[in-house]
């Protein structure tokens, strides 16, 4: 069983936002860890570099019998690219290989926040990842840059984009084609995959303090659920389902379930 690895001092990495401090002197964590549950007992730790800071969601797949699995690097610090690595089977080992590659986009400092300022880059910041019922499809939030990006990973060593949609994002602002005119804060942060892997449902708050950091003008509120072509890949907002702004009461909008069951939820069992 793998476990992320988080670290830092000197602050509350998660109450204050991202601490520069910390992300720059590589403090974050950079390793997974595996576990036997069975025995009760630390199995093996590794490394991904220290350049990648945070390991944080991890997917396994839905097949029992496969021995497998995601985890999405929030940001490297030599370059702000966010990456997503594929943890597998090594022998009587436990391995770790880098598998997607997501580059930050370059910027007007003017269009940034503080904190990305000085770089002139938005990085991805991959916040989320889902894998679909069927282990077929990967979704990878990119929260920062508005997008989230669909990988066919049937050969999971070797990941295919097909597909890819824009909401919102720190320079972007892309707006929901049911409301043209609306430019969105945020962008697809969690991430849920219905049971039949034809809709996938993200929402667009992280956590207060990094909402606030990121988005200094204010998050909003939205949810939106997008249609999935199933047999060739793809995707796309569907623009009878846009729930937003006044609709939440001033709350922020996180997390997302279904009822009987959703990809990432145990209310089913494998057949």
């Amino acid at each position: 069983m793998p476990h992320r690895h988080r670290q830092g001092r000197g602050g509350r990495p998660t109450e204050d936002g991202i601490l520069g401090e910390l992300l720059l002197g590589r403090r974050y964590g950079h390793a997974i860890h595996f576990w036997d549950l069975a025995k009760r007992r630390h199995v093996q730790r590794v490394d991904l570099g220290d350049q990648y800071q945070m390991p944080l969601e991890l997917r396994p797949p839905h097949d029992p019998s496969k021995s497998y699995g995601f985890v999405g690097v929030v940001i490297s610090v030599e370059d702000l690219s966010a990456s997503i690595w594929l943890w597998h089977r090594d022998g009587d080992a436990w391995a770790v290989t880098k598998v997607i590659d997501i580059p930050a986009e370059p910027a007007d400092p003017a269009d940034l926040p503080d904190l990305l300022k000085p770089f002139g880059a938005v990085p991805p910041l991959v916040t989320d990842i889902d894998l679909s019922v069927d282990d077929r499809f990967l979704y990878v939030s990119c929260w920062d840059t508005g997008e989230l990006r669909q990988y066919d990973v049937t050969d999971p060593l070797h990941p295919v984009q097909t597909g890819s949609v824009h909401l919102g994002g720190i320079v972007r602002r892309t707006a929901h084609p049911s409301a043209p005119d609306e430019a969105l804060a945020g962008g697809p942060q969690m991430v849920e995959v219905s049971r039949d892997g034809r809709r996938v449902y993200v929402s667009n708050s992280l956590y207060g303090a990094w909402d606030d950091q990121f988005y200094p003008d204010g998050v909003g509120a939205w949810l939106a659920k997008l249609d999935v072509d199933v047999e060739a890949g793809g995707l796309r907002p569907d623009e009878r389902f846009f729930p937003h702004g006044d609709e939440f009461r001033g709350l922020r909008v996180h997390q997302t379930r279904l009822q009987g069951g959703d990809a990432s939820s145990d209310s089913y069992c494998f057949p």
